[in-house]
């Protein structure tokens, strides 16, 4: 029997449009990438928050502007615009880029970033391929966020994923195995994987109970596992005081509230004897190695976030 191949029916190249003058620039040959796209799964909006990082410190050069158009369902999710009175104002159109930009220490590198794209995943991935070995990228990095029930009180952990031992051992808090919804990220590394390159990818636990507001300390950690992997000096120091504010905060919160503090010293505990490798698998995994529901956490930690809410109201 004759198989036909699945692939794009459309070039995977006409996808993107590429800045000509750049890419006469040897420095952009065998240089590092990294990508990270929203979206999909942004626990502490740290994907968001390392890309308004990245863009406000770093001068940014667009190597690539990919066809928002034929990537992003506008329907489904649609763009932010401000009414003002009596006129609309700040249309916050949808893009996805590929920027090259310098860390602080000079050395030039790749970052893939913008809208997490809704169709044609096959040809997006046959496009960015087409772009990693055009420019024979050395590495491939991504990150994006998950919620996890561990305490903010210790280390933020992350898991680790890909085809660079070197860059995995020893780094995952959770090893498991799971049927997860994809991200455009996971489909990038697989493909980038049976083609041969180098990709590593990091999934930073957030704590569940702060998922849903901005959490730099979670930022941070993103931006340094990034850093390590591609050796590059990113800029970190403004989310860690904002990360050191909001710590504060949290810390108020708990202290006031026995509930909340329970619950916090639980996930410590939790978290602890999963360090120590006495009691579960995984930091998901609950007694009988089963998986918590929303009801371990209680009604104090909807209370936590109820009051963060109206606190900024």
């Amino acid at each position: 029997m004759n198989f036909i191949e699945n692939a794009p029916f459309h070039r995977p190249e006409s996808l993107y449009a590429l800045n000509e003058e750049l890419l006469a620039q040897q420095d952009l040959q065998g240089v590092n990438m990294i990508m990270s796209f929203t979206g999909s799964s942004d626990a502490g909006h740290v994907v968001t928050q390392i890309s308004n990082e990245l863009k406000d410190q770093l001068a940014a050069e667009p190597v690539a502007v990919f066809d928002i158009d034929q990537l992003i369902d506008y329907r489904s999710r649609r763009p932010r615009i401000t009414f003002t009175v009596d006129h609309l104002t700040d249309y916050k159109a949808p893009s996805l880029v590929l920027y090259r930009m310098v860390d602080a220490l000079g050395t030039p590198f790749l970052y893939l970033q913008g809208s997490e794209p809704d169709l044609q995943w096959e040809r997006f991935s046959q496009a960015v391929l087409s772009l990693v070995e055009r420019f024979d990228v050395n590495l491939v990095a991504w990150v994006h966020s998950v919620p996890m029930p561990v305490p903010h009180t210790r280390p933020i952990g992350a898991t680790v994923h890909g085809n660079r031992p070197d860059l995995i051992e020893g780094i995952s808090a959770w090893k498991s195995t799971v049927d997860i919804p994809a991200a455009v990220g996971h489909v990038l590394e697989f493909k980038l994987t049976e083609a041969g390159r180098n990709v590593v990818g990091y999934a930073i636990h957030v704590p569940h109970y702060l998922s849903d507001a901005e959490y730099p300390p979670a930022a941070v950690a993103g931006l340094e596992f990034l850093g390590a992997a591609a050796s590059l000096m990113l800029p970190s120091e403004r989310l860690r005081e904002s990360g050191r504010a909001v710590e504060r905060q949290i810390t108020e919160q708990v202290e006031g509230s026995s509930d909340v503090a329970a619950v916090v010293s639980n996930l410590e505990k939790q978290y602890d004897e999963h360090a120590d490798g006495t009691a579960r698998r995984s930091l998901l995994a609950g007694d009988n190695d089963e998986l918590p529901d929303a009801d371990e956490l209680g009604a104090a930690v909807e209370a936590y976030l109820a009051s963060r809410d109206a606190e900024q109201l």
